[in-house]
C-alpha cells in the first residue's frame, strides 16, 4: 500500500469535460494525496484549470494532446485513428510502464476496444469482463459482466466469477467473498448447461479465495445475499439497465406523492433525512466506474455524464485496485482452476 500510484486520465473525455473531469480530481487528490496525475489532453484548456487549483497541479502533469475521440465514434474509427487521443495516449501509459491504472469518461466502445488492442488480456483469460458495484440492502455488491461479451460459456462465467471475486477483495475489502451464478431458479437442475457446468467447476473450487454460494434470480439482486452475482454480458446489461430504470422509477413516484398535496409535504419534511439516505444510496454517482477486467492493465470507465463527486468515486476505485494489485490477485486465482478431467468426472457422479 506504500507504493507510489499513478492514474492517467482522460481528461477530455465526458459530457462535461474537461471541468468536471478536473473538479472529481480534486476531490479524489483530497482522500488520496499520494497521487499523481497524467492529465491527457488539450494543454490550453487543461492549464488554466490547474492553475486555479494549485493543490491539485502539484500532483499533476499535463501530457498535450489536441485529438479527441468523439462520443459519436464507432469502436473500429477509434482503432484507426484515436491512437493519439487523449484516451489512446492514457490508456498507452499502463503499457509503457508511465501509469498504474488509466479513467476515462469518454465513449464506452472505443474505450474497450483501445484498451483490448493496447493492452491485451491477462495470460489465463479468454475474455475481458465488464465489471461495476451495485446498491444492495446490505450495501454493495459486484457484478459482471455488464455487456462486454453478449455470450458466455462455462469457462468464462468462471473466470469471470474469480475476476470479480478479487475485484470485491481490492475494492471492498473481503477476504473471501461469496459468489452467485445469475439463472432462472436455485435449484442445481434448473438453467442453460453452460451455467450447470460452471457452477460444478466453482464448486469443486472450494480452495479458491472466494465462497460459492449456488444460483441467484433476478429478484435476488439487490438483497446483497451474495457479494458477486455473475453472468453473460447480454443478461448482465439488461439486469443492470432494468435495475438502473426501477430506481428512477421508484424516486419519481416518491417525489409525485410527496408533492401531491399539503399533508403529504409536510410528511416529507418529516421524512427528509430519511430519504435523503434513500437517495444517496440509489445515487449512480456513488457507484460510478466500472471496469474492464481480464486486461494486462487497469482501465475505469466512468460514466460520461458523472459529476464531480462520481468521477472522484472512479478514481478512488483506480487507485484501490492499483494499490491492491488487482490483476495479482486474478492471476493468483486462475492458477488454481479445476481441470478439465476433474469437472467431467463431477458431472458424470
Amino acid at each position: 500500500m506504500a507504493k507510489k500510484i499513478t492514474i492517467a486520465i482522460d481528461a477530455m473525455g465526458g459530457d462535461k469535460a474537461p471541468e468536471m473531469v478536473i473538479q472529481g480530481a480534486s476531490l479524489a487528490r483530497e482522500r488520496h494525496p499520494d497521487v499523481h496525475y497524467l492529465m491527457y489532453g488539450d494543454e490550453g484548456l487543461l492549464k488554466p484549470l490547474l492553475k486555479a487549483d494549485p493543490a491539485l497541479a502539484n500532483v499533476s502533469t499535463i501530457m498535450h494532446t489536441d485529438e479527441v475521440v468523439k462520443s459519436e465514434d464507432k469502436p473500429s474509427q477509434a482503432l484507426r485513428r484515436g491512437r493519439g487521443s487523449s484516451m489512446g495516449l492514457a490508456i498507452k501509459a499502463i503499457k509503457d510502464g508511465e501509469a498504474n491504472a488509466t479513467v476515462s469518461a469518454g465513449n464506452t466502445g472505443a474505450l474497450m476496444a483501445l484498451s483490448k488492442f493496447t493492452l491485451r488480456t491477462l495470460p489465463g483469460i479468454s475474455r475481458p469482463a465488464l465489471v461495476s458495484l451495485m446498491p444492495t440492502l446490505r450495501g454493495e455488491c459486484v457484478m459482471l459482466d455488464l455487456g462486454a461479451n453478449v455470450e458466455a460459456d462455462a469457462q468464462n462465467l468462471v473466470e469471470f466469477a474469480i475476476m470479480g471475486a478479487a475485484y470485491a477483495r481490492s475494492v471492498l475489502g473481503l477476504s473471501r467473498p461469496t459468489v452467485g451464478l445469475l439463472n432462472v431458479g436455485v435449484e442445481d437442475l434448473k438453467g442453460r448447461d453452460v451455467i450447470r457446468e460452471a457452477a460444478e467447476i466453482l464448486k469443486l473450487s472450494d480452495h479458491l479465495p472466494l465462497k460459492y454460494s449456488g444460483f441467484v434470480e433476478g429478484d435476488g439482486l439487490g438483497s446483497g445475499d451474495v457479494d458477486v452475482i455473475v453472468t453473460d454480458g447480454f443478461t448482465g446489461n439488461v439486469a443492470l439497465k432494468t435495475a438502473e430504470g426501477t430506481a428512477k422509477l421508484v424516486t419519481q413516484l416518491l417525489g409525485d406523492a410527496f408533492r401531491s398535496s399539503p399533508i403529504a409535504k409536510l410528511g416529507y419534511l418529516l421524512a427528509k433525512p430519511g430519504l435523503r439516505s434513500f437517495k444517496d444510496h440509489l445515487d449512480p454517482n456513488n457507484h460510478n466506474g466500472g471496469v474492464f477486467l481480464g486486461l494486462n492493465g487497469l482501465v475505469v470507465k466512468s460514466h460520461g455524464g458523472a459529476n464531480a463527486h462520481g468521477y472522484a468515486a472512479a478514481l478512488g476505485m483506480a487507485y484501490d485496485m492499483a494499490a491492491n494489485n488487482l490483476n495479482k490477485l486474478i492471476e493468483q486465482g486462475l492458477s488454481d482452476i479445476p481441470d478439465a478431467e476433474e469437472v467431467v468426472e463431477a458431472l458424470s457422479d
